[in-house]
């Protein structure tokens, strides 16, 4: 009974959206078969996996199902954020009709194994090159969606934080996503977003705060889910 972590799987199912992800590198060559393959020789039915975001390429709901129908044969309990690649994600209680095997995460939090998981997608934060007027209004709406997330979890309680994206713009920023953890007192943080040999060495890995901080996207885990208890 482990919990298991990893985002990204960028999968593409459905006949027509297709998305090749090794023209992004050797990490993605095969990466389904491989996540399949490491997911079934590590994972069991009485864990859980918790998917921090960009599990689907498709756009809409219809074209996603392929993929999440993909997830639900896979061993475990599977806990599914949002990222900004799932364009698809629309109607949480449709949502959470769908799948036995399948919780999707939305301003709210799920216990398992006696600790709180809690999260967002997030977005990129004060700090980045990119941020701008749009992205602050963005950035402002996600830190209350964390914030709801956190507080739905019994004061007291052991928490882990989930984001798709980093939590800052580097290691050596801040923002309202790592106050909202330390405010709720959570000690480890999961992430996904970041890819490829130079944003792997840019990435916030280890302590911050007080806080440990850890990527976990498909190819940074050469497609293998990470136990994390």
């Amino acid at each position: 009974m482990s919990i298991f972590a990893i985002g990204d799987l960028h999968l593409s199912m459905a006949p027509d959206t297709e998305k090749p992800m090794d023209i992004f590198g050797d990490r993605w060559f095969n990466h389904a078969e491989r996540i399949r393959e490491n997911w079934q020789a590590t994972v069991t039915d009485k864990d859980t996996v918790i998917l921090a975001g960009d599990t689907s390429w498709g756009l809409k709901l219809e074209e996603a199902v392929y993929d999440l129908d993909w997830v639900d044969k896979l061993p475990g309990h599977k806990v599914l954020l949002k990222g900004n690649h799932d364009l698809w994600w629309a109607g949480i209680t449709k949502l959470n009709s769908m799948y036995d095997s399948i919780t999707f995460l939305q301003y709210d939090s799920i216990e398992v194994e006696g600790v709180w998981i809690c999260g967002s997608r997030g977005w990129i934060t004060p700090g980045d090159d990119d941020f701008g007027e749009a992205d602050e209004k963005i950035y402002n709406r996600e830190i209350l969606r964390l914030e709801a997330s956190l507080a739905s979890a019994p004061e007291g309680a052991e928490k882990i934080g989930f984001l798709h994206f980093p939590p800052a713009a580097g290691p050596t920023s801040f923002s309202g996503f790592m106050q909202k953890f330390e405010d709720f007192g959570v000690k480890e943080v999961y992430y996904g977003h970041i890819h490829g040999e130079d944003g792997f060495r840019g990435a916030m890995q280890g302590d911050f705060h007080g806080i440990n901080y850890k990527l976990i996207s498909a190819d940074y885990l050469n497609c293998k889910p990470l136990k994390i208890r």
